[in-house]
């Protein structure tokens, strides 16, 4: 299987940006871990901090892809646009967090992308992309 994973904004500060919510490995790291674990998959890993880079890699990938894990972080509360992309694409899409939304802040509890997405997985730590992976299976 061909699956990618699309982080949004400041998840290339893992491991250094609160790491007692997010964890002290990089995802970096965490990538390479996830490659070995699971070498019958095609993993690719693709992070920005700008949301119309988000929407273009799902549109580049949405219609090829077996399946899409999203850490849209921030923009998962906000963007109309990023919650349009992933209903305009046919690949399935599970929308992972890091840290538990619903324990966290009210504007969190809200996701624009959840009603579009196969699943959603939150407050597991980095694990979730496991579990992401192996749903795809």
């Amino acid at each position: 299987m061909n699956i990618i994973i699309i982080n949004g904004p400041n998840l290339n500060l893992l491991g250094k940006r609160q790491p007692e919510i997010y964890g002290r490995i990089s995802f970096e790291d965490y990538f390479k871990m996830l490659q070995q674990k699971f070498p019958q998959h095609t993993l690719q890993y693709f992070q920005s901090n700008v949301e119309g880079e988000l929407i273009n890699k799902l549109h580049e990938t949405g219609l090829s892809f077996d399946g899409i894990i999203l850490n849209a972080g921030g923009y998962t509360h906000t963007s109309v646009a990023l919650a349009d992309a992933v209903a305009a694409i046919t690949t399935p899409v599970i929308e992972v967090h890091i840290s538990n939304i619903f324990a966290r802040e009210e504007y969190r509890h809200i996701s624009l992308i959840s009603k579009h997405a196969k699943g959603i997985i939150s407050g597991l730590g980095l694990k979730g992309y496991d579990l992401a992976i192996e749903s795809f299976e």
